[in-house]
């Protein structure tokens, strides 16, 4: 039995034919196995016949545009997102986020930056050639009655019921747990949960906390507070077992 990992695969939706042809030969020639769709109604039928590691998908398309199409996905998979448009203000990129976007990248980007977004976002879900080997240690962290077990990266509620959690908003959550009962800066929650979405002195690390909070519950606002001015503390106690 072979012990060789599967490459990703990675479903490229944009409607620019020159730009979808361009970003399918970089990952091509990068390993990865790769499908191109024009529009929602092509991403779906993409989606539905084949499993993806990751799903790079431009905002202005034709029909419904990528934002729409994020927010739908999301009610159905948690498969990794990138966003891609020329629309690059803050705000694009915000709410992105808030639809559950895990990054954005603004047109014209580089190849190397593209790919070190999209294996920085393979990390994060531990899919394809990007993946690296689970830790052997603190393999679940406890706090508050929740766990969140690093090697599946699966959060459960205290009732031991599994939260679905987004490869930015797991990575975010980690930090934190890392971190318990320290202020932490957002440039450094940046740095540790690897989510680079632009410039830190935008609302990124502030739309993740808050999609992070709601998964947490009512509670939440008690477990991670704002340190107006300097970022964010994780106040409970956290077990490392």
């Amino acid at each position: 039995m072979s012990d060789v990992t599967p490459p990703a695969r990675i479903l490229v939706v944009e409607d620019d034919p020159g730009m979808r042809m361009l970003i399918l030969r970089v990952l091509q020639s990068s390993g990865f196995v790769v499908r191109g769709a024009q529009d929602g109604n092509e991403m779906w039928q993409a989606i539905d016949s084949a499993p993806f590691d990751l799903v790079i998908l431009d905002v202005m398309l034709p029909g419904a545009n990528g934002l729409d199409l994020c927010r739908t996905l999301r009610t159905r998979s948690q498969v990794p997102v990138i966003m891609v448009s020329a629309r690059g203000e803050e705000l694009d990129r915000v709410l992105g986020l808030e639809l559950g976007a895990d990054d954005y990248v603004a047109k014209p980007f580089g190849q190397k930056e593209l790919l070190a977004r999209v294996r920085a976002v393979l990390r994060r879900g531990g899919a394809g050639p990007a993946s690296q080997p689970a830790s052997p240690r603190r393999e679940m962290l406890r706090f508050d009655g929740w766990s969140l077990d690093l090697r599946r990266r699966e959060l459960s509620d205290p009732e031991g019921a599994a939260v679905e959690l987004s490869g930015a908003e797991h990575d975010l959550l980690a930090s934190f747990l890392e971190n318990p009962q320290r202020v932490i800066g957002r440039d450094r929650l940046l740095e540790l949960s690897r989510t680079r979405l632009g410039d830190v002195s935008d609302r990124s690390v502030d739309v993740l906390v808050s999609r992070l909070r709601r998964k947490l519950g009512s509670d939440s606002e008690a477990l991670i507070r704002t340190v107006r001015g300097l970022g964010y503390i994780f106040v409970a106690d956290v077990e490392r077992v």
